[in-house]
């Protein structure tokens, strides 16, 4: 086939701004319960509607199935970030509904009925990452409680699962709760808890305690974690021994309580925990005779292991998926995971241990997208400030019809994630592609601070925020620079939330970008430590210093007091219902930005939060990007795009 030679940027894609809202159906938290499979699907072209799917486990029962109702979205906002907002029991689902935020229970052939009150101000009780006594009489789960003029309270509740009565207090006195989860007798509760200033992944106590048929706890006792050790997925086996993963070596291995005595399970230089961002993980899950199925993280991929508790061996499997959300199983010989690699999108599928033959249950993405058309991540390595390297996937531009004039090199996209304790994955993401088939290439970074790297890399980024993180995301673009990989000239960088904070930093204190989008990103830190959630009002601490003390710190690390030394094109992209990063936060760098007279687009969503859910506004706003690149670039365009405005270009 003869390729049409064309300048980058100018390509036309069979990816377009509607295949990703219309493909961009994502998965998360696989349940098993009674021979069923359920997860979550959240849906774009559905207003970011999440919904519960359920399918047989065998697949001898038809297609998957939704199983709430029209009109319902089992999404909780405890934290902000959600996450856990639905559970299972024989068959009784149980979730939480977004709109009132009431837990609902619903019944096999039955409608979903509330069994919370609704409470006296709209959506001030939230509830999130429940689980369902042996009897099926209580509902143990986390409750977030908003009253006016103070921070928000969480605590463990128990709920009686039929409704009857209202949530009783069992466990409070800590800021934050995770992870409660029921021995399988029902006679203990295990739980995580935390205290500002820390954040889940700096250090968590994992506690034990015995659960009376009434809900109560007693006897609680310290298990394990502290200010320096994070505790992650505490889990019971069938026999009763309780399981949790610890950072106490660096990395998050798994350990077993065993006879008043904490025992390594599986330790590797690899990560099986995660940054809790949001309630509801799960990386390991129980399997017949001793075995464990378990994920860990390795150089930015993900494997599948099993690990035999009798004799100890542990075999990774070989597996068509390089990135694994969370994992479940039958408790027999199966396990359940939502997982991508660099060539497929996410899928739900179900792998028979005995014979490692993958069953897909779901697929994300309908439609067959060319391999001509893909651009494969190369994970580099690539020396970054004080001697130290750093971690990134680059994607090369990539398209079957087309090639570039001779002697060109593709401008560049420099994506810094959202976290910032976070991390990319070599997921399939077709907002990734979207930009390498029409010739740009694309490096997503994972600077220090990232998770997936052991503790240490994590910490790097204590109180260094706004500078370790730009000085690897700059000295990422330098590397490919020299390497010849890319243009210079036309090197842009991206990010939202925290990345958008790192990229204003990036444009505002060092001068190698010719352009940069902000999604949602922070301008002024001092700002953010007055007027965000609860879950993270003192995450800056460690991140920046303790505020009102580190006041001035504050000021020197936040871009919007210099944006006089701003001297490239942004575009700032904004939720006006973000409860995260306010919209105050674009607001007060549109005024800096207006004043000194630079070049500027501001977008904004009234109807999104933090982070972009609804099908349009998704497609609207990488077009959006586009357009204002294909301005300050200067290439033609192969997509017709409604316009944006850019004062004063």
């Amino acid at each position: 086939m003869i390729r049409v030679t064309a300048p980058y940027g100018s390509w036309s894609s069979p990816i377009t701004s509607a295949l990703l809202t219309s493909s961009g159906i994502t998965f998360s938290e696989p349940e098993f319960s009674n021979g069923h499979v359920y997860w979550l699907e959240s849906r774009p072209d559905e207003a970011g509607r999440v919904v519960v799917v359920r399918c047989a486990a065998d697949g001898n029962d038809g297609k998957p199935a939704d199983v709430i109702p029209q009109g319902f979205n089992a999404r909780t906002r405890a934290h902000e970030y959600g996450g856990g907002a639905y559970f299972v029991h024989h068959d009784i689902l149980f979730f939480s509904n977004f709109r009132d935020q009431r837990l609902y229970r619903q019944d096999p052939g039955d409608a979903p009925r509330p069994i919370t009150p609704d409470p006296s101000s709209p959506a001030s009780l939230r509830y999130a990452d429940g689980r369902v006594t042996p009897d099926g009489k209580t509902i143990i789960c986390i409750r977030e409680r908003h009253e006016e003029d103070r921070e928000a309270i969480n605590e463990v509740v128990a709920v009686p699962a039929d409704g009857s009565a209202e949530a009783n207090v069992i466990l409070s006195g800590y800021d934050f709760y995770s992870f409660p989860r029921i021995s399988p007798d029902g006679r203990r509760l295990a739980w995580t808890c935390w205290k500002h200033p820390q954040m889940p992944w700096d250090g968590t106590e994992l506690w034990v305690g015995d659960l009376a048929p009434s809900g109560a706890v007693s006897h609680a006792r310290h298990v394990a974690g502290s200010p320096a050790e994070s505790i992650f997925q505490p889990a019971w086996a069938s026999d009763g021994t309780l399981h949790f993963v610890s950072d106490r070596t660096g990395w998050w291995n798994l350990y077993a309580e065993g006879r008043g005595r904490i025992v390594p399970i599986f330790q590797v230089e690899a990560e099986i925990g995660l940054p809790q961002w949001n309630f509801g993980y799960s990386r390991y899950a129980f399997l017949s005779d001793g075995r464990i199925a378990c994920v860990y993280s390795s150089n930015g991929l993900d494997y599948l292991a099993v690990i035999d508790t009798v004799s100890g061996k542990v075999n990774t499997l070989e597996a068509p998926y390089t990135t694994f959300g969370s994992i479940r199983s039958d408790g027999v010989d199966t396990v359940f995971v939502a997982a991508a690699s660099p060539s497929k999108a996410q899928e739900v599928a179900a792998l028979d241990i005995g014979s490692s033959r993958f069953r897909v249950l779901r697929r994300s993405l309908q439609t067959q997208i060319d391999p001509g058309y893909l651009s494969e991540p190369e994970p580099i390595e690539f020396p970054t400030s004080n001697g130290l390297t750093a971690f990134a996937l680059f994607y090369p531009p990539k398209n079957k019809d087309f090639a570039a004039p001779a002697g060109d090199r593709p401008p560049l996209l420099v994506i810094s994630h959202g976290g910032p304790t976070s991390a990319t994955t070599s997921a399939l993401r077709l907002s990734v592609q979207y930009w390498t088939t029409r010739g740009f290439a694309v490096v997503d970074v994972n600077y220090g601070g990232s998770a997936g790297y052991g503790r240490a890399y994590r910490e790097r980024l204590r109180g260094q925020w706004g500078i370790v993180d730009v000085d690897d995301c700059v000295n990422a673009a330098r590397y490919l620079e020299r390497r010849g990989d890319v243009d210079g000239q036309r090197m842009a960088i991206r990010g939202g939330s925290a990345g958008g904070y790192t990229t204003l930093c990036a444009l505002v204190f060092h001068n190698v970008f010719a352009a940069g989008a902000s999604y949602y990103g922070v301008a002024d830190l001092t700002a953010l430590a007055q007027d965000t959630h609860k879950f993270e009002s003192r995450y800056e601490e460690g991140l920046v210093g303790p505020y009102p003390e580190a006041a001035e710190l504050y000021r020197q690390r936040s871009p919007v007091h210099f944006s006089d030394r701003l001297s490239c094109p942004v575009i700032l992209l904004q939720g006006l219902e973000d409860k995260v990063v306010p919209p105050s936060q674009a607001e007060i760098m549109i005024a800096a930005l207006r004043a000194k007279q630079l070049p500027f687009a501001y977008v904004a969503f009234p109807t999104e939060g933090h982070g972009f859910r609804e099908g349009a506004n998704i497609q609207r706003s990488i077009e959006a990007e586009l357009y204002f690149y294909s301005r300050i670039f200067g290439f033609t365009r192969a997509d017709e795009i409604a316009p944006v405005e850019i004062e004063n270009l």
